[in-house]
């Protein structure tokens, strides 16, 4: 798995980034094109990703990518895509539709398959069956691998252990890890368990929606709810974002290269998303890079009054 992965959120969705397909497709597409020129091969989108009619839209958009390359370039493209768990997916076969439909947009079998999010507040009952589904679907080629997402500590272990005795190893888990929402590094958390467990984590949200990739101020912040979540955050961050801007200065980056790469430096993958051919610029250099380990101590002190602001999941189980 790359040291620095893609995030697609935004690709498609209209309700926090003002998404418009006709201003913003070619826009992505080279995006897409500039993140295999610098190295960046490592893609995660959902099924659930686009807004409302547009649902899907971020795996369309990378399979109109993935066409476009030449076939040696293609075979090393890696594509995590994760399935929601509706309440109407339900049983064994719950995500068998939902499969193929990713991999029509896709235009290949899946990579990484991942479970969005865990059902155990809400449907305990349905989580084995589906998870049987997906390790289905690499038994029979539809997908390389298996991952899960939004899933805490206890849950993670159970899984990880039925899925071993299924005789198909997990080979990831996904959750929202950044300086601003530190929750999976206490002691027992997610980064823990996988570490033991030899499972990579990969952190969503490394720049906390754009908070950590010191572009932004109180009087200069995005629409919407981000800029209503960015007023209320934004002055308690100054002196971490200073910090980190004098971090970005020694290492001749910026501070979402510092954000991303403390998330490395703990060991995880982080998937920054990307819109634009500048964010690429940005973690291509980053890259190049690591935090010493001072460095991210002396973050991991800045942050630590910090490290449960950004909102979390609803449906991230214990």
């Amino acid at each position: 798995m790359a040291p620095i992965g893609v995030g697609t959120w935004s690709w498609g969705n209209r309700l926090l980034w003002n998404y418009v397909p006709q201003r913003d497709d070619p826009l992505l597409l080279h995006t897409f094109q500039a993140c295999i020129k610098a190295g960046l091969t490592f893609f995660d989108t959902a099924d659930s990703y686009g807004t409302g009619k547009l649902q899907g839209r971020s795996e369309s958009l990378l399979g109109q990518g993935l066409s476009r390359l030449p076939p040696g370039q293609r075979q090393r493209v890696t594509v995590a895509t994760k399935l929601a768990p509706y309440p109407w997916r339900l049983g064994r076969h719950g995500f068998c539709k939902a499969a193929a439909a990713s991999r029509q947009r896709l235009g290949r079998p899946i990579d990484l398959v991942q479970l969005h999010w865990s059902t155990a507040r809400y449907a305990p009952w349905q989580e084995t069956p589906l998870l049987q589904g997906l390790v289905d679907q690499v038994r029979l080629g539809g997908a390389k691998a298996v991952g899960l997402s939004n899933l805490g500590p206890r849950r993670l272990r159970r899984v990880a252990g039925w899925m071993a005795d299924a005789g198909v190893p997990l080979r990831s888990v996904q959750v929202q890890f950044s300086l601003l929402s530190q929750q999976p590094r206490q002691p027992g958390g997610v980064l823990e368990v996988c570490q033991e467990l030899g499972i990579r984590l990969i952190a969503y949200s490394p720049l906390a929606l754009g908070l950590l990739a010191g572009q932004y101020t109180v009087k200069h912040s995005p629409s919407g709810f981000r800029g209503l979540l960015f007023a209320r955050l934004l002055p308690r961050l100054e002196p971490l974002l200073t910090l980190m801007g004098e971090m970005a200065a020694d290492h001749g980056s910026t501070p979402a290269g510092v954000a991303v790469n403390w998330c490395r430096a703990h060991g995880t993958v982080p998937i920054p998303g990307l819109r634009h051919q500048r964010h690429v610029h940005v973690m291509e250099q980053a890259l190049g890079w690591m935090l010493s380990a001072h460095e991210r101590q002396t973050l991991d002190q800045a942050s630590r009054n910090l490290a449960t602001l950004m909102p979390q999941n609803p449906f991230q189980s214990a």
